[in-house]
């Protein structure tokens, strides 16, 4: 293998030789054959390499801007959806202080309402407690009458020493305790203390 590289080297030194003593030698096939070499894998890397790496960016380049329209239009979505539920919540509230203000109105309504109605029944019973009241004072002051003149009648019969039975002797009492009741007393004071005079 030494023997090859040596056999080599020196058929290529003559002609390095002569080309640093001649100086610079451009040879053109050998520029045509490297220019059509670099064409040639140019062309094999544009197919095999750029080809599908340029694929594969455009298609990133395609998902990366549809990401970014999606997320601009889910934005637009939630800022509608935020406007929205803003303008609902608006809504309900205001609802709901109606909804308040008749239920606080109602209920002062039906306040008044029933505090007219007891009203009313307390009057109806003091009304009815006056004239039970009235009733009963008028029972009463009967019994009494009724009791003063079996009294009177009983102390008249001792004085005069005979039970007082008839019809007129009763009238005479009644007549007297009417006479002398309250109202009539009064009068009769006045009168009397006017004739006492």
């Amino acid at each position: 293998m030494y023997a090859v590289a040596a056999g080599g080297f020196h058929q290529l030194a003559p002609v390095l030789a002569e080309a640093s003593s001649s100086g610079l030698v451009f040879n053109g096939f050998w520029i045509v054959i490297a220019a059509v070499n670099f064409l040639f894998f140019l062309v094999v890397i544009q197919q095999f390499a750029f080809g599908p790496v340029t694929k594969i960016l455009a298609e990133r380049r395609g998902r990366i801007e549809q990401g970014l329209r999606d997320a601009d239009q889910a934005r637009k979505e939630r800022e509608e959806t935020a406007l929205d539920r803003n303008r609902v919540l608006a809504e309900a509230r205001h609802e709901a202080n109606e909804i308040l203000q008749r239920a606080q109105k109602g209920a002062e309504e039906a306040r008044e309402r029933d505090l007219a109605a007891a009203r009313e029944e307390i009057e109806r019973l003091r009304e009815q407690a006056a004239t039970d009241i009235d009733a009963e004072r008028q029972r009463a002051m009967a019994d009494v009458r009724v009791q003063i003149a079996d009294l009177a009648l009983r102390a008249a019969g001792r004085v005069v020493g005979e039970t007082m039975t008839s019809e007129r002797e009763r009238r005479l009492v009644e007549q007297f305790l009417v006479e002398t009741a309250p109202g009539a007393a009064a009068a009769g004071g006045s009168a009397g203390g006017g004739a006492a005079r």
